[in-house]
């Protein structure tokens, strides 16, 4: 009798296939993707997108290249896992202070029909998160600004514009809202054309400098894959925070640096855990010089400001690269850095609504307004992207030498969402429950003379050797000196 066949290797799970593509396109060494585990090809919230695998993938890219740097620093591998409920969960962005959950949105935030006045129906989105956000929008729509405007006055309002023509007001006047469009519809939009030959994860060489290998403080295979490394984080609200949050959990001293003058949300609470937590002031020359001196002690340099924006301050990825050769240089944008759209404000709700996602999930639901994803997964999934890039643009360094920068777009990674097509049932998955996945954590953040707990879902990814690093207390702005912790 012929030998019975060998049983067959199981298919790669959808998270593994996208790490796959994540790891080539980035140029890390094959032989490192035999020791990640990314089961599971279950809907884990309820959406017609196969958020799940963004978020599994995404945390995965990130351990692993972190794994990898441990493997080049100590010559040893290990195995990292990573659990695809756990994984999206942690994308939700749920967090407590003292037991009480902030409210996410302002009132004023959210979908809007509009037209109904004009003829010309269509939906728009406003954020509002931010109170002078929200006031550019109201006096645009001939409102009283402030906090005492009601939603059905915003409504009413609009009904007098259409949804492009208000989105266009509200850019121009350096507020942010976005109409609703299908996927056909964005397709054709000038600014997804931009996009479409860019990279999700952009690394690239700044310049030929010729900047050798950095040397990183030598570490033992008891350390945390990325001890020593220096990162300054200057990111807002929830994408680029995630990304520092990340690197911190590998062992990274992250130091979040905050305007004095600027506005926060509530999520600073969860998204300053693991780092410290400086104020300084870049409108005037000594907060600069404040700045480039922790630049010229770090490794990385991550920034989520508008395209340009730090580039008039002296920080422009060129001129930091100059003064400070070998540095990984990473930034974060709403649409991208090329296109009509590349200057744009933008935030995860917006860019889903702007490129299709909120009409095609609603088509799914056969539901008649436009209906947003279930998670702000654009954020978290660009989140733990930016830290993958940084970790394989510090690869790149370590072994080739040269200053390196990384870009990453919420629009990019709504393209690759895309394209991991539908998931059929997806919008019956019914939610598991946060609680095995919550660890309580002191923090500065307590109000009413309460202690601070906050309670947040930890770290999804698991590695063999190396626990995930102990958290630092998250603390408000301003809370620690801008200096680099003594080696």
């Amino acid at each position: 009798m012929p030998p019975a066949p060998l049983p067959s290797a199981p298919a790669p799970s959808p998270a593994a296939h996208a790490l796959q593509a994540l790891w080539q396109a980035a140029g890390l060494p094959p032989q490192a993707l035999a020791h990640a585990s990314l089961s599971g090809a279950q809907a884990v919230l309820p959406s017609s997108f196969d958020v799940a695998t963004a978020a599994q993938a995404s945390l995965g890219a990130a351990a692993l290249a972190a794994a990898e740097l441990w493997h080049l620093r100590t010559g040893q591998r290990q195995r990292v896992s990573v659990d695809r409920a756990h994984a999206t969960l942690e994308c939700t962005a749920w967090f407590a202070v003292d037991g009480h959950t902030p409210e996410m949105w302002d009132k004023i935030s959210g979908l809007y029909a509009c037209g109904s006045a004009v003829g010309d129906p269509g939906w728009v989105r406003i954020h509002a998160n931010f109170a002078h956000h929200r006031d550019v929008a109201l006096r645009l729509l001939g409102l009283p600004q402030g906090a005492g405007t009601e939603r059905d006055a915003v409504a009413q309002a609009l009904g007098h514009w259409s949804a492009s023509a208000f989105e266009q007001a509200v850019a121009d006047a350096g507020g942010v809202a976005a109409a609703v469009r299908s996927f056909a519809q964005w397709d054709a939009h000038a600014q997804s054309a931009a996009l479409a030959s860019q990279p999700l994860v952009q690394i690239t060489p700044i310049a030929d400098d010729g900047a050798p290998p950095r040397a990183w403080p030598g570490i033992t295979p008891a350390h945390h894959p990325l001890a020593g490394l220096r990162v300054l984080d200057l990111t807002r609200i929830l994408a680029g925070p995630v990304g520092g949050r990340c690197l911190a959990a590998y062992g990274a001293d992250v130091m979040l640096v905050n305007g004095p003058h600027l506005p926060n949300i509530d999520a600073i609470a969860d998204n300053s855990r693991g780092k410290l937590s400086v104020l300084i002031d870049l409108r005037d020359a000594a907060g600069r010089a404040q700045l480039d001196t922790l630049a010229s002690q770090a490794h990385v340099f991550l920034q989520g400001y508008r395209p340009g924006a730090l580039a008039g301050r002296g920080f422009a990825a060129a001129d930091l690269a100059q003064r400070h050769p070998g540095i990984v240089v990473a930034s974060l944008s709403a649409y991208g850095n090329v296109g009509p759209w590349a200057g744009r404000r933008g935030f995860d709700s917006l860019v889903q609504t702007a490129t299709g996602f909120n009409l095609a999930e609603a088509q799914a639901a056969s539901a008649t307004a436009p209906k947003a994803l279930p998670m702000q997964i654009l954020d978290y999934a660009a989140g733990h992207l930016l830290a993958f890039g940084i970790q394989a643009a510090l690869w790149r360094q370590a072994t080739q030498g040269g200053s390196w920068q990384v870009q990453v777009s919420l629009a990019g990674v709504a393209a690759w969402l895309r394209a991991m097509g539908p998931v059929a049932d997806g919008l019956l998955a019914i939610a598991p429950s946060l609680k095995p996945y919550l660890d309580d954590h002191p923090s500065g953040f307590g109000t009413q003379g309460g202690p601070g707990v906050l309670r947040a879902l930890r770290h999804a990814p698991q590695f063999s050797a190396t626990p995930l690093a102990a958290v630092r207390p998250s603390m408000p702005p301003g809370s620690h000196p801008p200096e680099w912790p003594a080696a």
